[in-house]
């Protein structure tokens, strides 16, 4: 996997370079892509009035993780939309049963790390390089409005952000096409004219065969995924987003 990443980033097609030249906007999927999803649990279990979380707390974000992006598919599958913070609730309820956790102030602290997840290490670096380059940044997410405000002020990203886009806007979850229109209506450009990042490979894949340049943040290594469109770049972190456009 690691030729490929290097393959990927040092030696792209040509089709694929032109991709960014056109760039003028660059968008940010939030959860596991600007903001580290692990976080909470992983903070929660330094603490010691959560020592059962010490051995277990990345299976329990894993889990929490996993059953959030399920809940969004299901739910947009069946017309049952409800909220992401009422999703994240319940996708961490489903997770802490999964593992035998039965504690209410846990819960509570849980919930409320969520809310102001650590943004990874280069991300205000990256984002403020962008902004000197002259581009539009901005952030479309699945988080309400309020998820992302408190996310972005806590990561201290504010004035490196021009919006921050939520499903909220059109009533359904990524990847539907309405959720990408939300990017043209708000900044008055062409996809071919957004440079989309996401952690989620299902997302940059969609995102492309949306129109977008796009990049796949692949922290864990992962395959690339099976569906219509493909990320035109695959990186491991942030860092080299400015260097695109």
């Amino acid at each position: 996997m690691g030729l490929v990443l290097r393959m990927t980033l040092d030696r792209p097609a040509p089709a694929r370079q032109s991709k960014f030249m056109s760039i003028t906007t660059c968008i940010f999927d939030a959860y596991g892509t600007l903001f580290d999803v692990s976080a909470a649990a992983r903070q929660a279990a330094e603490t010691p009035e959560n020592a059962t979380l010490k051995e277990n707390w990345p299976q329990l974000a894993e889990a929490w993780r996993r059953k959030q992006l399920e809940y969004t598919w299901l739910r947009t599958i069946a017309g049952t939309h409800i909220d992401f913070w009422q999703i994240t609730q319940d996708s961490l309820d489903w997770a802490m049963e999964a593992h035998g956790l039965h504690d209410a102030r846990m819960r509570r602290v849980l919930l409320d790390l969520y809310r102001e997840l650590a943004a990874y290490p280069e991300v205000p670096k990256m984002l403020r390089q962008l902004k000197r380059l002259g581009m539009s940044t901005g952030i479309l997410s699945n988080g309400t409005p309020d998820m992302l405000s408190a996310a972005v002020s806590s990561a201290g990203i504010t004035q490196d952000l021009d919006a921050c886009l939520s499903v909220e806007s059109c009533g359904i979850f990524k990847p539907h096409i309405s959720v990408y229109d939300l990017v043209s209506d708000h900044y008055g450009c062409t996809p071919g004219e957004v440079l989309f990042v996401s952690s989620n490979g299902w997302d940059a894949a969609h995102a492309a065969a949306y129109g977008f340049a796009t990049v796949w943040v692949n922290r864990a290594g992962d395959p690339i995924d099976r569906l219509p469109g493909q990320p035109h770049r695959v990186m491991t972190d942030l860092t080299q987003i400015p260097e695109l456009v």
